[in-house]
């Protein structure tokens, strides 16, 4: 029984430390958040706990000790951060793995930093929202007077939205860019897309000969809070041309390994927009498991070289959060006329991304009262 090493938690790691359970492989966890889905599932046969402030070297130094103790043969990571590590560490990770599924550090960057993803698909002609790099500009150029507003001024390089704002006025950006920069570094100015379209994820997975290996695309219907959060209801969708986008820029940015597509729809144009690039299974990847696309085992496979099983993807599967889509149903003045109804708990189409089981039920009441303590804390 091979031994398989998740990088973090979340919903996307209880995901994956169940599907590879199920797939036959023994799991190991290593964690720095308690509470928090994975680590308290039974799917886990090994956790191990660090302290969120370890430094880069401490880091290096524990995962590998696991790799050599444990006789890991492959690493999956749940966060951007993680995925980053691995990408930073590649040629030394490598030495005890057969390979870890991410391209190289430079390569990593053109796709997961989002003004360099911008740059490209401003280059190569793929819809994205118009933008403007803050390091190339002056605060006085015209460029910046002449923007569409309100613009969001987003950071080249966070996670969930860290350091993003909304600006109505080229006056507004100018009074707070300085102070945004100095706490979350490079930035590049947007035009602000408006409610009212699609929001689409899109995963995808290209071997080392950018060949694409399998896909899957999920549509959010709901989120909370309601004016813009983490999806809390999504859809299995086909949507193959935009699909085909996101693979043309994985492969004109030389990527090999999973990646997941944020996609928004401009409502005045009816284009779907591509956002950013997630180097990491997204925390509603149960969605496209639920589908038929067993992401986890597809990723495992590929890195220890295995023939791909056949997948038949379903379209019209729905994966909710219970505990973000009950607070969605407080909040919403759609509460009675959202489709897929709210009320629709059970059938064959629908699963929960915060939820393992009858025979696994931990994960749902320790990750659901630790989500409660950071509401109620103000985070």
């Amino acid at each position: 029984m091979d031994s398989i090493l998740i990088l973090g938690s979340g919903t996307q790691g209880l995901a994956t430390v169940s599907s590879l359970k199920h797939s036959g492989y023994r799991v190991v966890l290593l964690c720095s958040d308690k509470n928090n889905y994975a680590d308290k599932s039974r799917c886990v046969d090994k956790l191990f706990n660090y302290e969120p402030k370890l430094k880069d070297d401490e880091l290096f130094n524990t995962i590998v000790k696991i790799l050599v103790d444990e006789n890991i043969k492959a690493v999956l990571p749940m966060g951007d951060g993680m995925a980053e590590f691995l990408c930073k560490h590649k040629n030394d990770i490598e030495k005890y793995v057969a390979k870890i599924g991410l391209p190289s550090l430079d390569v990593f960057y053109k796709g997961y930093d989002k003004n360099q993803l911008m740059t490209l698909c401003a280059r190569n002609g793929y819809p994205h929202p118009e933008s403007i790099d803050m390091s190339v500009v002056a605060l006085s150029d015209d460029a910046l007077k002449n923007f569409y507003y309100p613009a969001l001024l987003k950071p080249n390089c966070t996670t969930g939205g860290r350091g993003m704002k909304i600006v109505n006025s080229y006056e507004e950006m100018k009074s707070v860019y300085d102070g945004l920069r100095a706490q979350y570094g490079d930035y590049h100015l947007q035009r602000f897309v408006r409610a009212g379209g699609r929001q689409v994820k899109i995963q995808i997975l290209l071997d080392e000969k950018g060949n694409m290996v399998c896909s899957s695309v999920l549509q959010k219907v709901r989120w909370y809070p309601v004016k813009g959060g983490s999806s809390c209801c999504n859809i299995s969708i086909e949507s193959p041309d935009d699909v085909n986008v996101c693979y043309n820029i994985l492969k004109d940015i030389g990527w090999n390994g999973f990646a997941d597509f944020d996609l928004i729809e401009d409502p005045d144009s009816g284009k779907l927009l591509v956002m950013e690039i997630n180097p990491r299974l997204p925390a509603c990847i149960k969605g496209a498991i639920a589908a038929g696309i067993n992401w986890p085992e597809i990723i495992v496979n590929y890195i220890l070289d295995r023939p791909q099983k056949v997948y038949n993807y379903t379209s019209g599967m729905a994966l909710r959060h219970l505990g973000l889509d009950t607070l969605w149903f407080f909040k919403s003045p759609n509460r009675w006329k959202t489709k897929p109804s709210w009320f629709k708990f059970f059938g064959k189409n629908v699963s929960y991304q915060d939820m393992n089981g009858w025979s696994d039920p931990m994960p749902f009441i320790a990750g659901t009262f630790n989500n409660l303590k950071k509401i109620f804390s103000g985070k």
